[in-house]
């Protein structure tokens, strides 16, 4: 039962991490990257479907986007939803191919995008800790029931505690990384 709680809140600390990894690499950088696009939704046949399943999303250069609809009616579509996003983006269409130029990051884009990249890792860090205080209540609720003695309810909380602690720091490091991707030039 003590090894099923603590399975449970490793999984769902990992899964914390990757869906971070997911919200950060949507964030852009001076790179050129498919993930940027694959967010947007467009209108395919009638329903609205990820970009990634209407067309192929290529790098082209490092700075350079390619976006190849498979249906060569699509093209207005979407490039009407990357000039609608978010992501400030302009589409040159030659023919039946966009380019998407990524354009440079200027100073105070690069603090903004900074103080978003922070708020993304905070919200981490939260549901890291409301995964551990979900596991130590589980714990209490069995030394309630005198499952388990209070030496392992002590034993088992450091567990979770190092677990956590270890999650917090994998944080920490992408947090790291991202903000020197954003800052470099």
């Amino acid at each position: 039962m003590i090894e099923d709680i603590l399975k449970d809140a490793d999984e769902r600390m990992d899964k914390t991490l990757r869906a971070l990894r997911s919200e950060l690499s949507k964030i852009r950088t001076g790179r050129a990257h498919p993930s940027l696009l694959e967010h947007i939704n467009v209108t395919y046949y009638g329903s609205q479907v990820p970009m990634n399943q209407a067309a192929n999303i290529s790098v082209l250069d490092a700075r350079t986007l390619g976006v190849a609809p498979w249906d060569k009616n699509m093209v207005g579509v979407i490039e009407k939803a990357i000039l609608n996003s978010d992501l400030g983006l302009n589409p040159v269409t030659t023919g039946s191919v966009m380019r998407v130029p990524l354009p440079a990051l200027t100073e105070e884009r690069r603090k903004e995008l900074t103080r978003v990249v922070r708020s993304e890792v905070e919200k981490a860090r939260v549901a890291i800790r409301n995964i551990r205080r979900d596991a130590n209540h589980h714990l209490k609720e069995m030394l309630k029931e005198k499952m388990i003695t209070e030496d392992e309810d002590r034993r088992e909380e450091d567990k979770i505690q190092k677990m956590t602690d270890a999650h917090i720091r994998d944080i920490d490091e992408i947090l790291k990384d991202k903000e020197s991707e954003i800052m470099e030039i």
